[in-house]
């Protein structure tokens, strides 16, 4: 149908959600927001989908949340009865309609005979997959849009395993989903009729305690802790999200009791009101924790984002300013930290194995190696590094260290299945005294790596392709780069291509070799010297990532070399 068609469905109905229905009527004059509300449903990929909240089936709303619900209630009922009866469990974070749209998809699960337990109240991304596998549901459902600003949403499905579902379940739920064409159609049942039948729980407290006494093993050295730890100063700030539910809780668990939390951000505002991007890569996620942490001569500032799952720190220099680490850099640190502990402890296995995504720095791959530890790369998506655990556990072939992904996503423990920011809170802060205790800092820290393993530097440069023509101008980029493959940037030559949707490794001779990893729309190419630029679209958002990691002997020539392989990247963008 046309967008019109899609539109006037919408219009015509006279029992739609009343908010909703304001929404509709305003746009009526709109003709570019209804032709991008209504001229495409909304994608729904292994990340699960993420849009702007509105009328509309490219829109977050009630009725995309109920048809999303309504394919995954429709693919469990393909399942045997025992399987579907362990049922989904569902969380949601700060933002507007979350724990409506939470306690809409607990409504037509239950419709199906499904049971659903449903948090009492916000909880962070990485206590839903906790929550899956600690109480055995079958699938978990978040409600979150991560970091985007507030006029967003978004819905992700996670298998009984506590990651995000597969390609294979992910894409038949999909084909579920299509099916569900009529969206007023879609059936619920009363809530309190659940409640009483059982077939809604709500959850809280009793998951909370069980997901904190897990993380008590994330603390390595409790004595360091108990001495160090115990005084440093450091402000955490929750980013107005749901890491203020456990972040505090695990900090004093853990032993740290000289922490501030950032009032104002403390506050679960669907606003962010102090943060209208609300994405602790940005620097001014931080303004507010600067200032407090310059009052207090705070040691080490760290924020979460809205839905806990991932962070950002900032470290205080002898100048009293504060120095920002980039998400490469934190996990450099944590992972050398992890196994210098373990090495020392006499603990480190011999099968020892830390996990990354292909656009992550290769500096965490060189300190691995240091150790006689396996590096392994996977696919962008924290689900892959999820599925080499579950390999890990399987098959004893190895044991897992820490897993993260250059976006500011980190995996300590794997009672998790996903990046959990208050695991990574609880550990940064302690690698944190760590240092203080030597006299230094995290950011000391990064510059001993540098100096002992080279000086590696990262960049993601996004480009956006916002409109209705956006997704067909990300796929002829993409087409562009295959058909047009690039043999140098900034004067560097080429010296292998890997494409992953073909699956297929080119060298600068012509010959291929195949790469044994997942399908997936990425390119990667691999210079003379060393660097790697990857070309990757966006699972969630509008836009094409592209990724370069450089080194050098010194941090100028490798932000020099950084600057270059930018400007390359925007000529290959024209």
């Amino acid at each position: 149908m046309s967008w019109q068609d899609n539109y006037a469905i919408w219009n015509n109905q006279t029992e739609m959600d009343l908010p909703l229905k304001k929404a509709l009527n305003e746009m009526a004059n709109d003709h570019d927001a209804l032709e991008k509300a209504f001229s495409v449903p909304m994608e729904f990929g292994t990340a699960g989908m993420r849009g702007i909240l509105g009328p509309g089936i490219n829109c977050m709303n009630i009725y995309t949340v109920r048809q999303a619900t309504e394919g995954l209630a429709q693919f469990m009922e393909t399942l045997p009865e025992a399987t579907k009866k362990r049922g989904v469990a569902i969380s949601f974070d700060s933002r507007y309609q979350s724990e409506t749209f939470a306690h809409e998809a607990a409504r037509v699960l239950g419709q199906h005979q499904i049971p659903t337990f449903v948090f009492d109240a916000l909880r962070p991304t990485p206590e839903l997959s906790f929550t899956v596998r600690h109480l055995h549901t079958y699938a978990g459902i978040m409600i979150t849009a991560s970091h985007n600003p507030k006029q967003y949403n978004g819905y992700k499905i996670y298998g009984e395993d506590g990651a995000q579902m597969p390609p294979k379940e992910s894409d038949l739920i999909t084909s579920y989903i299509r099916k569900v064409t009529d969206l007023f159609a879609i059936e619920v049942a009363d809530e309190s009729t659940l409640r009483e039948a059982g077939l809604m729980t709500l959850i809280g407290e009793n998951v909370d305690q069980a997901y904190l006494a897990e993380v008590k093993q994330v603390t390595i050295n409790q004595e360091l802790v108990d001495t160090v730890g115990k005084t440093m100063s450091l402000i955490y700030t929750p980013l107005h999200g749901t890491g203020k539910v456990l972040g505090e809780r695990a900090l004093r668990q853990a032993g740290f009791e000289q922490f501030t939390m950032v009032a104002e951000q403390a506050v679960a505002d669907p606003e962010f009101a102090t943060t209208p991007f609300p994405n602790p890569e940005f620097p001014q996620t931080f303004d507010m924790a600067i200032e407090l942490g310059k009052a207090q001569q705070a040691d080490l500032l760290i924020a979460t984002d809205p839905d806990a799952d991932r962070l950002g720190a900032a470290v205080r220099q002898p100048d009293g300013s504060y120095q920002l680490m980039t998400g490469n850099q934190i996990a450099s640190v944590l992972l050398r930290y992890i196994l210098q502990a373990s090495k020392d402890a006499g603990t480190l296995p011999t099968n020892a194995a830390a996990v990354k995504s292909i656009v992550s720095t290769e500096l965490a791959t060189k300190i691995a190696a240091s150790y006689n530890v396996k590096m392994i790369d996977v696919l962008t998506g924290f689900k892959f590094i999820a599925e080499q655990i579950q390999h890990f556990e399987d098959t004893d072939e190895n044991t897992f260290m820490f897993g993260f992904e250059e976006s500011y996503g980190y995996l300590v423990k794997p009672f998790v299945r996903d990046k959990d920011a208050i695991q990574t809170l609880v550990l940064l802060a302690e690698v944190a005294a760590y240092y203080k205790s030597n006299g230094k800092t995290l950011y000391d820290g990064i510059q001993e790596l540098y100096a002992e393993y080279g000086y590696f530097a990262e960049q993601t440069t996004a480009v956006d392709f916002e409109g209705v023509n956006g997704p067909q101008q990300m796929a002829d980029l993409m087409v562009k780069c295959r058909e047009e493959s690039p043999v140098e940037f900034a004067g560097i030559k080429v010296a292998s291509a890997e494409d992953f949707q073909t699956q297929t490794e080119t060298f600068a001779d012509g010959h291929t070799e195949p790469i044994n990893l997942p399908t997936s729309n990425v390119l990667k190419y691999h210079l003379e010297d060393g660097t790697w630029i990857a070309i990757r679209p966006s699972g969630t958002e509008p836009k094409v990532k592209f990724y370069v990691g450089t080194s050098a002997d010194d941090a100028a020539t490798a932000d020099l070399k950084l600057a270059n392989f930018e400007k390359a990247i925007h000529e290959l963008v024209k």
